[in-house]
């Protein structure tokens, strides 16, 4: 097409589009609006997927948790039945045996009185080895610290506390550096947890909990003995293995079948991971398709628009010919009249999405408790281009289409059209 012909399309459409603003400005709003609802759609099914994905990793990843039990074979002239109770001392041992994962005790005590100045609580007093914090996402609000080496070597006095228990103790009072009594003995307060969604846990949520190190917790509460053993690998696929050398190790020091699966209740978290990426890609997968059926909807949307207006047109059309425009004066418009309209009712439409999305995202989560666990929504920017990508050809092919047609009938038939 020359630069003439190029010129006379542009003239062409830039009257009509003067003549017909109310339909252009309704037929730019209606894809607009399309659009909007395609990419909220989008984000908030983004923001649910990886809300859920942070809600099921807020106890941590590549977790097993072993809870002792009793023996269900005889071994060794020893009978079955025997109760299995794992001390801290194994734990030292356990980590020699197995330097390539990581492996921690944990004792608790439900129930336990801790008080501040006139506020006294209920709460459970943990007490598990340092390395306990990062594999489990105990990280301390800013000024605080988890528990370390030296907390448990010297039997420190400190505490770590939930972040609503800190709460429910000192209000809005920084707790850091604060002295509570945990069961009667006074402690020092050396960190506070970030606030945390957590949908999976073993023995309480952890913004509830209060974390001493094991040594003073034996020293505390007089006990030894160990109510889980938890291990933690760096990928998934050491799981298993890890598990067998554990059991292992345990078989030999308290004499029992390493292949006795009653001996410790195991909880791996590995299988359940794998489970929810697969609910996960199930739940991409669905509203992927919920997106792909509006935007086709859009697309018909636009394309009866387009088509209306070339039926509408079609006498106009008639004259045009009759006067002796060429086919592509008549095409030309209509291709630009539906790629013009439908990308800036897309781009309209994306704005207003990306406002809204940013307006929500900007509203504080704690004070909103579905978006805390339902997750912001988070536009993708691929996807948003490929949407406007999608209904600009959309409009492109809903103009070409019906005027080609037109432009191929008889100008004494479009001239007789009603």
């Amino acid at each position: 097409m020359s630069r003439r012909d190029l010129s006379i399309v542009l003239h062409l459409f830039l009257g009509s589009a003067r003549l017909q603003k109310k339909r252009a400005f309704l037929t730019i709003a209606s894809i607009a609006w399309g659009t909007v609802t395609i990419l909220l759609l989008l984000a908030f099914g983004e923001g649910l997927k990886r809300q859920f994905a942070r809600n099921e990793q807020a106890m941590g990843t590549n977790l097993a948790i072993n809870w002792p039990g009793e023996t269900s074979k005889v071994w060794k002239g020893l009978p079955e039945g025997r109760a299995i109770k794992p001390r801290i001392d194994d734990i030292p041992l356990l980590q020699q045996r197995m330097p390539d994962v990581q492996v921690w005790g944990e004792m608790s005590n439900s129930r336990t009185l801790i008080q501040y100045a006139r506020k006294t609580v209920n709460a459970r007093v943990i007490g598990p080895n340092w390395v306990y914090g990062d594999p489990r996402r105990h990280y301390a609000m800013p000024g605080g610290r988890f528990l370390g080496p030296q907390d448990e070597e010297q039997k420190r006095r400190v505490v770590f506390l939930g972040n609503e228990l800190a709460e429910d103790l000192f209000g809005k009072e920084n707790p850091v550096g604060k002295t509570v009594l945990v069961n009667s003995s006074p402690f020092t307060v050396i960190g506070v947890m970030q606030r945390k969604t957590q949908t999976s846990a073993y023995g309480g949520q952890d913004k509830d909990h209060a974390v001493i190190p094991i040594t003073t917790f034996r020293a505390l509460f007089g006990r030894d003995k160990l109510n889980v053993v938890v291990v933690h690998t760096e990928t998934e696929d050491e799981m298993e293995s890890a598990l067998e050398r554990m059991r292992t190790f345990f078989a030999g020091r308290y004499s029992f079948d390493a292949k006795d699966e009653r001996v410790f209740g195991t909880w791996n978290t590995v299988k359940g991971q794998r489970i929810s990426a697969k609910i996960f890609l199930g739940m991409e997968m669905f509203f992927g398709i919920i997106g792909a059926l509006t935007l086709v909807i859009g697309c018909v949307g636009v394309a009866n628009i387009m088509y209306a207006v070339v039926k509408e047109r079609t006498r106009e059309i008639g004259v045009k010919m009759a006067l002796g425009a060429r086919r592509g004066w008549i095409t030309g418009p209509f291709i630009l009249e539906g790629l013009v309209y439908t990308l800036l009712g897309g781009l309209a439409g994306a704005v207003i999405a990306i406002l809204i999305v940013t307006v929500l995202g900007l509203l504080p989560q704690e004070d909103m408790k579905v978006l805390e666990f339902l997750g912001k929504p988070t536009l993708s920017w691929s996807i948003g281009a490929a949407t406007v990508a999608i209904l600009g050809t959309a409009g492109l092919l809903a103009g070409y289409f019906p005027a080609r047609r037109a432009a191929a009938i008889d100008p004494a038939a479009t001239l007789r059209y009603e």
